[in-house]
């Protein structure tokens, strides 16, 4: 077996490669974090060569936590051959890497991808001239086009010599005057260079060699001028400015690209936010009220609420299957799912609207965007990347914050980043939108909205509590070459998406709807029972005392609500199911509307929508915050934080409205008020970093 390892910057098209290679289904994204651990495949052509897909990162240095996973990886389980690929339209960014991996003598060949966004841009690279001065095979490639990508496999698969890049001579002079003050400091140098920083390498050093190399680092800064990191950086830098004056021809000098030309607008200081917000408009609107939802209708109408049920009731009563079997596959199992199942065409349709935002080079603009908006507030641009990672589900999104380095940074985003909308909760923003607000084209978008706020006024509150105050991890991201989607990927984001969503249904959904379908049938003493009387309603009934001030106080809702933190598709199947029963199984989709019309108010309904918008997320999600938080009291924190935000906004919600609409002034439009007020007060008081700069100033003048 020959391993190969996939290694290069975020953006250069890495992962783009590795699912073209292997055919896997690995997430493609214009942002650092979408790939946050190794990932292995197997060449699609030789089942021989295994391929592996490290974390996209800028260098080796090991302060986050992607270049953290690379470096070990590469020095304690290396692979036969290193596929090093780099951004032909950012060369010079690119190569700092390229020298860092030449230090580890492992065969390495390089694939200059988008070399044809290159030749668009009128520049030129010219492989031999790179290949000769740094002593490895370079192969263009187009991971857009799928070109070269047979070749720089075939090419890494040929004998390859190590040739270790002798830079070493930059530092010569410098080198040999402190070799004359300190013997065998050059070897000691090395190693140090070689260190950069690893915390681990160091600790493995006594206490007399940890002295030596403080010795030499100190020696080292006097002779030259600049600290130990900077000399390193600066003597790479200048190798690789001049391998590109020798390598690059660029004859668009003056002339802005189309790239540029379209950042003007869309980055715009006043522009880049009102056309983000539209955007986004426009994506939720089509998804879920144009394109997706005459499939949906015709799903949940015709083919869920007519030929399966009808079809299914004539099979069993042909093979005269007994009443409560019956009833437990067309009330229970068939009337949960089918409801979920209803809403794939507007996931899937949604989802190709993103995958062709995200592949053409859009979204990345948005976190450039959102830093300008977060950083006011004392976030970064960061703390946005999860929220746009994975949309399909927060699982993915609560990973990505490894790439923060501001370890409060990163707890504040965990806390956050699930308001954002997920596939799962896309069917409960269709089911109200439809169900209550059918010709109104503003509460399917206003769901990925009020989670953006939300997300922007809780990581206010959190960063000016004493516990999370401190200083704004620093934002610093490559914005990819526009360019058209490749069809054929962004096709298959949103089927995987799609598929992802379905085996949810069949999984746990199938057997959560086989328990309410029992919970809701029987009583305690196990007889059959109407469902007003049943298990699920007398426990549905002491719970949902809690919920009435949100609106939705009736035990059908509360039991939805809290199926969702198993997964948030449930809880449009619970209520499918506990309403269906009493409607025409026939007419299933248009029944269950008129019913829930019946039983709430747009209003009401709504509030519903926004606590289950907000609220801790499912078991999956709370088991991945407890993973990256790496305590149980961060995890409840976090939960019981978005709890308390969810119920606070839907109460605040339905109260004020509720006055509004009726005209009417009680004690409990007072408690929302209330609640408001002191929201506001966490958001406007002054931060707790602020007051510790003060202190700090007032200790070093005293």
């Amino acid at each position: 077996m020959t391993k190969i390892a996939l290694i290069g910057n975020p953006n250069s098209g890495k992962t783009s490669i590795f699912n073209i290679l292997t055919g896997s289904n690995q997430q493609v994204g214009n942002w650092p974090g979408v790939t946050v651990e190794c990932k292995t495949g197997h060449y699609k052509k030789d089942k021989t060569i295994a391929i592996q897909d490290l974390p996209g990162t800028y260098s080796l240095s090991p302060y986050t936590l992607e270049e953290q996973v690379t470096r070990n990886y590469l020095r304690e389980t290396p692979p036969d051959i290193l596929l090093n690929i780099i951004d032909a339209t950012n060369l010079e960014r690119s190569l700092y890497l390229t020298l860092q991996l030449m230090e580890f003598n492992i065969p390495i060949v390089i694939a200059l991808n988008m070399s044809d966004l290159l030749e668009y841009q009128g520049k030129k690279i010219d492989k031999e001239k790179l290949s000769y001065m740094l002593g490895l095979p370079v192969v263009p490639t187009s991971a857009l086009k799928n070109r070269g990508l047979d070749e720089v496999i075939r090419v890494a698969c040929q004998p390859l010599e190590i040739h270790p890049l002798d830079y070493d001579h930059r530092l010569e002079s410098a080198l040999a005057e402190i070799g004359q003050i300190c013997p065998h400091a050059r070897t000691r140098f090395e190693q140090i260079k070689l260190f950069e920083g690893d915390a681990l390498a160091l600790e493995s050093l006594n206490d007399a060699q940890r002295k030596e190399l403080n010795d030499i680092v100190a020696i080292t800064e006097k002779i030259m001028g600049d600290d130990q990191e900077a000399i390193i950086v600066n003597e790479r830098y200048d190798l690789i400015g001049q391998i590109v004056d020798l390598v690059v021809t660029n004859n668009s000098k003056g002339r802005l690209n189309l790239t540029d030309k379209i950042d003007s607008i869309v980055t715009n200081k006043w522009l880049g936010l009102p056309i983000f917000i539209f955007v986004m408009w426009l994506v939720y609107f089509l998804a879920i009220q144009v394109i997706g939802t005459p499939a949906s209708d015709w799903l949940n109408d015709n083919f869920f609420g007519s030929f399966l049920p009808n079809t299914l009731r004539q099979m069993m009563d042909y093979w005269a299957i007994v009443p409560w079997v019956q009833s437990l596959l067309l009330d229970g199992v068939l009337a949960g799912i089918g409801a979920i199942l209803g809403f794939v065409p507007q996931i899937f349709i949604l989802f190709l609207l993103l995958g062709f935002l995200e592949d053409s080079g859009y979204m990345a603009r948005v976190a450039f965007v959102m830093d300008r908006i977060f950083r006011r507030f004392g976030l970064s641009g960061k703390s946005f990347i999860p929220m746009l990672i994975s949309s399909g589900c927060g699982v993915p999104r609560i990973m990505a914050t490894r790439t923060i380095e501001q370890e409060r940074d990163r707890k504040i985003t965990i806390m956050v980043t699930t308001f954002m909308p997920c596939s799962a909760k896309l069917p409960i923003i269709a089911l109200v939108s439809g169900a209550f607000f059918h010709s109104t084209s503003w509460v399917a978008p206003s769901a990925y909205f009020l989670g953006m706020a939300m997300i922007i006024l809780s990581g206010i509150i959190l960063k000016k509590t004493k516990m999370f105050a401190g200083d704004t991890s620093a934002f610093i991201m490559e914005l990819p070459t526009y360019h058209l989607p490749h069809f054929p990927t962004v096709l298959k984001y949103a089927f995987d998406r799609g598929l992802s969503f379905i085996k949810r249904a069949g999984t746990i959904i199938f057997a959560l709807n086989v328990c309410l379908w029992f919970l809701s049938n029987y009583s305690f003493t196990l007889e059959q029972v109407d469902p007003g009387q049943s298990i699920l309603a007398t426990l549905g009934g002491y719970l949902s005392i809690v919920f009435a001030p949100l609106g939705f106080g009736e035990w059908k809702a509360t039991v939805a609500t809290l199926t969702g933190l198993i997964a948030k598709e449930t809880i449009v199947g619970t209520m499918s199911q506990l309403y269906a029963q009493g409607a025409d199984i026939e007419n299933n989709g248009r029944a269950i509307w008129t019913t829930l019309q019946g039983s709430y108010t747009p209003l009401a309904a709504y509030s519903l929508l926004v606590f289950n918008l907000l609220c801790a997320p499912c078991i999956a999600a709370i088991s991945a915050i407890y993973k990256e938080m790496g305590d149980v009291k961060w995890t409840l924190r976090a939960v019981g934080f978005q709890t308390a935000i969810a119920y606070s906004m839907s109460f605040i919600i339905y109260q004020v409205g509720l006055s509004v609409l009726e005209k009417n002034f009680n004690i409990s439009t007072l408690s929302a008020l209330l609640l408001m007020s002191f929201g506001s007060y966490l958001i406007f008081r002054k931060s707790k970093i602020t007051l510790n700069k003060e202190e700090h100033s007032l200790e070093l003048s005293e």
